[in-house]
């Protein structure tokens, strides 16, 4: 088996991604990542709470640990192909834990 080229983490629990959609954001990524045959080279995981609590749906994308927060289901695709496929990240959606986006 070979090592994963990306590895993104969806924070599902804690006080506020549950109720922001990370359980939806995960799973609009693990599907697009299945429709474009690359479960091999991409993993998609929940996570517990990566204590950003209130700027959710948060998820960070290793090894380039770009973080990003208030992530909707419907950014799933621009996600995967911006970031995941060609690594430009979104800008429009980067988080740097000062609680704004950057």
């Amino acid at each position: 088996m070979e090592v994963y080229k990306k590895h993104v983490f969806v924070c599902t629990t804690g006080k506020t991604c549950p109720a922001a959609g990370g359980v939806d954001v995960c799973d609009a990524l693990r599907k697009e990542i299945s429709d474009r045959g690359l479960k091999k080279q991409i993993r998609i995981n929940k996570t517990g709470c990566l204590d950003q609590c209130g700027h959710g749906a948060v998820m960070v994308v290793y090894p380039e640990s770009v973080w990003y927060a208030h992530v909707k289901p419907e950014d799933a695709a621009e996600i995967v192909e911006s970031h995941l496929i060609e690594n430009k990240p979104v800008e429009r959606l980067f988080y740097d834990g000062s609680g704004r986006i950057v």
